[in-house]
């Protein structure tokens, strides 16, 4: 306060309630040479404008030297001033930079140039993508007459993609199993793709959606598969899914310590981080057996990211709780999650990003391209080729909703027979699983009915000449979008079937919280009732048993005695106290009674019409 009474004091009653900095009185007529003027003065400079002799300015350090006759003498700032200043600035909030959630998204800070440009060799960043893989990649060149298929690895696309398209290529599929930088930045230059879709490809972290760029479409969404772990105990990977519930139910002691050893094994997983960032451990490759049939293939426990650890927080035991605990662990059985991305550019090409799963969509749609008959072949379309990858990846996810209603059902087997509260904590990790797939697969139908929207006006005579037109924009013909509503509707149907799950999960819990306390009721019901019937015993019991000298009533009768008092007094008190449950009791004997006189009367009168039709119907024949 005494440092703004002093400015007000020399300046104009107006600014006396402002704080600012003391003002320095200044002497113009006491001019230093510019020499001695330093160039990089924060200090506040008073305008020797009239309008503005009022005002504060302040020149925020820049390297402009000043004239004689227009500079002023500035006096230094006290350090202490410029220091408690700046510690009050620091104190206001700090950024916690250290936050293990951050080191999962490479390159990401707070403030930081938004995307990664793939025609700069570190992206635009402050270092170059610490992000590679040997990638395995197949690029589908087809027309309606011929169809090519290159297998390349990272360095042969780079030079690959350097090459000019044949000119009989009517579509391309690049299909890339994989992430890694070079890859990445190699396709980024050939398609010219935006920099915030490739810094969504890289970190694995992102949201189910679709953007729509000016010379291509971006997809993101996730693939969930059922597969089945690899363990040592060969004859477990040949049981299905029915097989293996039914003999859990009859397992012997060695064989539940087996199974307890073997659950250990599916703790021993492969960190998180490591995938999200796009890095796969050393023994990752392509080396896993992959089917297409309900399980996706047989992986190795240290290579496969389940779903609990897919979008999973940092908080590293609860995540290894949950995957130990998981509703699938007693089977060998795991969901395997991660992320997809896809391109759909104006020159008719597609350009498909998975971390690990590649096989299991390219199979099936490259039997189908080898078919000159079918219509994905027939109609040269990409975004046709975009709708059968969707439509893999939804089909893939089928068999994990079976599986976990097949789960379920053998839960509330066990629910309905002997409940018990070990149940509930199963549950509730499958209601937290279900929860977290209908998260995943829900926001699917939006990026279908966002292509969909995108259906374009033209007709199909026009479409097929405008495919490859790269000033057309992206196409989203009217075939694809009459074949997206068919994956629409597996969507919906998966949906359904997660949330009716999730509904018979929730009900058997309160099942068993009811039944469990509708079975302590009973137990203090009959304590009650046992109460009541032994409340009077007792009395006559300590009556009689009084140690006195001259007691008649014990010594001039029998025991008998004691029963012709205790009997009356306990029947009295039974129908005293229990009266209104006495009276429930036979009041519902009576209805049930009456209501099964009714059923009997009414099978036969039933069993009486039965009899008249077969005699109607043999007097007719």
């Amino acid at each position: 306060m005494a440092r703004s009474s002093s400015h007000s004091s020399s300046s104009d009653p107006s600014m006396a309630a402002e704080s600012f900095p003391p003002f320095p009185n200044f002497d113009s007529t006491n001019r230093p040479p510019a020499s001695h003027i330093s160039s990089t003065s924060s200090a506040p400079v008073a305008s020797e404008n009239p309008r503005t002799q009022n005002r504060v300015q302040y020149d925020l350090k820049v390297d402009v030297p000043l004239a004689p006759k227009s500079a002023p003498h500035i006096p230094q700032l006290s350090p202490s001033a410029v220091l408690r200043r700046r510690n009050t600035r620091s104190n206001t909030f700090r950024t916690l930079e250290e936050f293990e959630d951050f080191e999962s998204r490479p390159g990401w800070r707070p403030g930081a140039e938004p995307g990664i440009d793939p025609k700069k060799p570190d992206g635009g960043q402050d270092a170059a993508p610490d992000l590679h893989a040997e990638c395995q990649i197949t690029v589908v060149d087809f027309s309606q007459e011929e169809l090519k298929i290159h297998e390349l690895n990272n360095t042969q696309l780079i030079d690959f993609v350097k090459r000019p398209q044949p000119s009989w290529v009517k579509c391309r599929w690049i299909n890339v199993n994989g992430l890694s930088w070079d890859v990445i930045q190699a396709l980024g230059k050939y398609k010219d793709l935006h920099r915030l879709a490739i810094e969504d490809i890289m970190n694995t972290r992102n949201r189910t959606k679709a953007d729509w760029y000016s010379g291509h479409a971006f997809l993101i969404l996730t693939c969930l598969k059922l597969v089945r772990l690899d363990d040592d105990d060969d004859s477990s990977d040949e049981e299905d899914c029915e097989e293996s519930t039914d003999k859990s139910v009859l397992r012997s002691t060695g064989e539940r310590l087996r199974q307890l050893v073997r659950r250990k094994k599916v703790l021993d997983l492969a960190p998180a981080s490591s995938l999200e960032k796009g890095r796969r451990p050393s023994s990752v490759g392509h080396n896993s057996t992959r089917r297409s049939t309900g399980f996706s293939g047989t992986f190795n426990p240290n290579t496969v990211r389940t779903l609990q650890r897919y979008h999973a927080a940092p908080n590293t035991a609860r995540t290894e709780y949950m995957e130990k605990h998981s509703a699938l662990a007693n089977k060998g059985l795991a969901v395997s999650a991660e992320q997809v991305a896809m391109f759909i550019t104006s020159d008719n090409t597609v350009i498909a990003f998975f971390e690990q799963s590649a096989d299991n969509v390219e199979e099936p749609i490259l039997a189908r391209l080898q078919s000159p008959t079918t219509i994905l072949r027939k109609s040269c379309d990409a975004s046709m080729v975009a709708q059968a990858i969707i439509d893999a990846i939804i089909d893939m996810a089928i068999p994990v909703t079976a599986c976990y209603a097949d789960i379920v059902g053998d839960l509330e087997l066990d629910v309905l027979t002997h409940p018990n509260v070990k149940h509930t904590k199963s549950l509730y990790i499958i209601i937290s699983e279900i929860n977290k797939l209908f998260s995943f697969v829900n926001p699917i139908q939006a990026l279908i009915s966002s292509l969909r929207d995108h259906k374009t006006k033209l007709s199909q005579e026009d479409v097929f000449r405008e495919l490859q037109n790269p000033l057309g924009g992206v196409i989203i013909t009217p075939v694809t979008y009459t074949y997206l509503g068919d994956v629409y509707d597996h969507c919906v149907l998966i949906t359904e079937n997660l949330t009716q799950i999730k509904e018979s999960a929730n009900h058997m819990i309160d099942l068993i919280f009811n039944t469990i306390a509708t079975y302590q009721n009973e137990s203090m019901k009959q304590l009650t009732i046992v109460t009541i019937i032994f409340l009077p015993l007792t009395f006559i019991t300590g009556y009689f048993g009084q140690n006195f000298g001259n007691f008649p009533e014990a010594q001039e009768h029998s025991s008998r005695y004691f029963w012709q008092i205790a009997v009356p007094v306990v029947v009295g008190t039974v129908i005293l106290l229990m009266r209104d449950i006495i009276s429930e009791s036979l009041s519902t004997f009576y209805q049930r009674r009456y209501i099964l006189g009714v059923r009997r009367k009414k099978r036969e009168r039933i069993n009486r019409a039965r009899k008249q039709d077969r005699s109607r119907l043999a007097k007719a024949s």
